[in-house]
């Protein structure tokens, strides 16, 4: 029914997290229909660029398009305290609470088995390495059996030395997604964390 070129497009649509068909044959309809061929040219070389660009910061492991992301930069950040979460978009969601003044480490995803991901496969070595110069690691995965799992791992790989390990209090729905939390759940979330 779709010309060839405008199935592709839905189908790129669908590989987006939380599209659907629907949804991507409305977005592509949108596109073709009521968007100006600048507009689109426009669109289309932002996503070209935004591989070239976006690379990951050496020291904290979140996505920039600088040599060091904006938050390893920032002078005035509390670098006695180091978060743990386990993607970039974690990062975003604690940000926006604007609570939170330390600094972060993005692990990469989660310990997950059944999808082969170890401890192998997370920013553990660097994370080790950063610890060295921190005073308390906050454990910020979420409630998911990945999330849970994790958490032990790090409590365990951690616990013996002096640092203080701590996890986001409950507040948190179990079993939920940090970016499906609300900002004031978030901040009584980082405010309430306890000893882990």
């Amino acid at each position: 029914m779709y010309p060839s070129i405008l199935k592709k497009i839905i189908e790129d649509f669908q590989k987006l997290p939380g599209i659907g068909e629907k949804t991507a044959e409305r977005l592509a309809l949108h596109l073709i229909s009521h968007m100006e061929s600048d507009d689109i040219l426009s669109f289309s070389d932002h996503l070209r660029r935004v591989k070239d660009e976006i690379k990951t910061c050496p020291i904290c492991h979140m996505i920039t398009d600088q040599d060091l992301c904006d938050i390893c930069q920032d002078k005035d950040r509390d670098r006695d305290t180091l978060m743990v979460v386990a993607d970039p978009k974690d990062v975003f969601v604690m940000e926006r609470m604007k609570t939170y003044h330390g600094l972060y480490h993005v692990l990469g995803g989660l310990i997950d088995f059944s999808r082969g991901k170890t401890d192998k496969d997370l920013s553990i070595d660097a994370l080790s390495i950063r610890l060295k110069n921190v005073k308390e690691m906050i454990i910020a995965t979420s409630g998911t059996v990945e999330g849970e799992m994790t958490a032990k791992y790090l409590k365990q790989l951690f616990d013996q030395s002096e640092l203080k390990v701590t996890r986001l209090a409950y507040g948190l729905p179990v079993g939920a997604d940090l970016k499906y939390a609300d900002e004031l759940t978030l901040s009584k979330a980082v405010e309430n964390r306890q000893k882990y």
